[in-house]
C-alpha cells in the first residue's frame, strides 16, 4: 500500500480535443476515464490547476484522478499545481502514459527513471523537480518502418489494435488500483 494519510494523485496523460481522442498518446486519458467510471464519478474543471479532476475513494483511500487540459508537452504545470494544492508528494503521484519501448499491450509499473523522449514525462519531471514519481506504462510498441515516433503516437490505433484497446485500458486501470492497494514492489511482483 502506498503509505500516507493524504491522497494519491493519478494523472492520465493525453492531449485535449476530439482529434486526439483515439490516438496512442491518449491512452492515459482512457485509463483515467475507466477509473472515473469505476468509482461512479465525473470530472470537473479544477480552476487552480487547469486539469479535469475527480476526487474519489478507491479501496478506502482518497484518490485524485486528473487529466491535464493542456497539451502533452505542457502537462507538468497542471500536475505540479495539483500536487501543491492537495499537498501530494511526488512519491504519491502516479502518471499513466503510453510507452514506445514496451510491446503493444504490455503494462509495467516503475518509480523514477528517464523519460525516454516522452515530452509529457519530461514536462512533469521538470515541474515536480524530480523524476521520483510512480508510472503506469502502457506499451504502444515502436512505429513501423521509418515512421517518426512523434507522428506515430499521434495516430489512431490500427484496426487490429482497436479491438484490444478496451481490454488493455481495463488492465492498466487494474494495475493502478493494485499499485494504490499494495504498493510498488508487491504490485510489480503480481503484475510483471
Amino acid at each position: 500500500m502506498i503509505e500516507s494519510n493524504g491522497p494519491s494523485l493519478v494523472i492520465g496523460l493525453g492531449n485535449p480535443g476530439p482529434e486526439y481522442e483515439r490516438t496512442r498518446h491518449n491512452v492515459g486519458f482512457l485509463v483515467a476515464d475507466v477509473l472515473a467510471e469505476r468509482v461512479g464519478g465525473r470530472f470537473a474543471v479544477h480552476k487552480k490547476s487547469g486539469a479535469d479532476l475527480l476526487q474519489a475513494r478507491l479501496d478506502g483511500r482518497q484518490v485524485l484522478i486528473a487529466k491535464p487540459r493542456t497539451y502533452m508537452n505542457l502537462s507538468g504545470r497542471p500536475v505540479a499545481a495539483l500536487a501543491k494544492f492537495f499537498s501530494v508528494p511526488a512519491e504519491q503521484v502516479i502518471v499513466v502514459h503510453d510507452e514506445l519501448d514496451l510491446p503493444f499491450g504490455a503494462i509495467r509499473l516503475k518509480q523514477g527513471g528517464g523519460e525516454g523522449g516522452h515530452n509529457g514525462l519530461r514536462s512533469i519531471s521538470q515541474a515536480l523537480t524530480t523524476k521520483d514519481y510512480l508510472r503506469t506504462r502502457i506499451g504502444i510498441g515502436r512505429p513501423p518502418g521509418r515512421q517518426d515516433p512523434a507522428d506515430y503516437v499521434l495516430k489512431p490505433f490500427a484496426a487490429p489494435e482497436r479491438k484490444e484497446v478496451p481490454v488493455i485500458v481495463e488492465q492498466a486501470a487494474d494495475a493502478v488500483e493494485l499499485l494504490l492497494k499494495r504498493g510498488l514492489v508487491d504490485a510489480q511482483n503480481q503484475l510483471h
